[in-house]
């Protein structure tokens, strides 16, 4: 099936166009600290004809089922986040023509605002942290980095940080497949 770039969508952020939708799917957290749990995630990037795709995400703890036989429940929340992503207009010389420069401004509410800058092409996309604020309240992040993939028809992540006094590391991965309408 060929992919169409929607209708309406600014064409700045063309590369990324692939990423829009509703993704979900299952991974696994744990770091230092935290005990490995597996995850439910639903991601929604959108559009409303900026320059920029909007983006959400929510992370929920999976719990155990009650029998073998049955459909895993999600828990509590573990994480939600929203931004915006967008490709700049300036292009770093040292850029490879088969990539675009991108940048991505995450915020948490638990006190977190990331910004990030990397780099998009041939369905990869990878980010590092140019800048982790957090309000005094919040536990100390120093650096993230993120790496995105589509990989047959399905959009895998990895997240790691440096967090809590540990060098970067990895926090979590996941595998999310798109939602369509009928789901």
């Amino acid at each position: 099936m060929a992919f169409v770039i929607p209708e309406g969508l600014a064409p700045e952020v063309y590369p990324m166009a692939w990423l829009l939708g509703h993704w979900r799917g299952e991974g696994v957290l744990a770091y230092p600290g935290i005990e490995e749990l597996a995850f439910r995630q639903d991601v929604v990037f959108d559009h409303d004809g900026g320059p920029y795709l909007s983006y959400t995400a929510t992370i929920r703890i999976l719990l155990v089922p009650d029998s073998p036989d049955a459909e895993v429940p999600e828990g509590p929340v573990w994480a939600t986040e929203s931004g915006f992503w967008r490709v700049p207009p300036e292009r770093p010389e040292d850029l490879p023509k088969d990539r675009h420069p991108i940048e991505a401004l995450i915020s948490d509410p638990s006190g977190h605002l990331s910004l990030y800058v990397g780099a998009i092409g041939n369905g990869r996309i990878d980010l590092v942290s140019d800048l982790i604020a957090r309000t005094p309240s919040a536990a100390e992040v120093t650096a993230a980095s993120r790496l995105y993939g589509y990989v047959e028809g399905d959009l895998m992540w990895a997240w790691d940080l440096a967090a809590f006094g540990e060098p970067l590391q990895s926090y979590a991965s996941a595998r999310l497949s798109r939602v369509t309408d009928q789901e």
